[in-house]
């Protein structure tokens, strides 16, 4: 993973989702929102994960544009929390700003595998 650089951004992005999942959790008492940021925000790497090893091109872009739609859900539930009052604007900017980058990579990787396929 340490090769790729989307591969470690989206694992260490997922780790700090789960470390704010947890503070909603212990701190806020807070348990639907912060299951949603869990779920959607660590399926990005995970199916990162997938598609680097993926057996086609095809199901390479398919996990990518899963992942791609994962950080988009993200970002909608950090907006959400944060617009709750639920997680401080600084730590979301800091999250948003990272499921941003995330995006970015991967929509410029379903641009270059959909042209390059036809």
């Amino acid at each position: 993973m340490k090769n790729n650089p989307l591969a470690e951004k989206s694992y260490l992005f997922a780790l700090e989702i789960v470390k704010t999942s947890r503070f909603f959790i212990d701190e806020k008492r807070e348990f639907i929102l912060s299951k949603q940021l869990l779920r959607a925000g660590t399926s990005i790497g995970a199916n990162i994960a997938e598609a680097n090893g993926a057996i086609s091109t095809a199901d390479f872009s398919s996990k990518i544009s899963i992942a791609y739609k994962e950080s988009l859900e993200t970002k909608y539930w950090l907006r959400l929390l944060q617009d709750s009052y639920y997680l401080e604007k600084s730590i979301a900017v800091d999250l948003l700003e990272r499921a941003d980058e995330l995006s970015r990579i991967m929509f410029s990787i379903l641009k270059s595998t959909r042209i390059n396929k036809g």
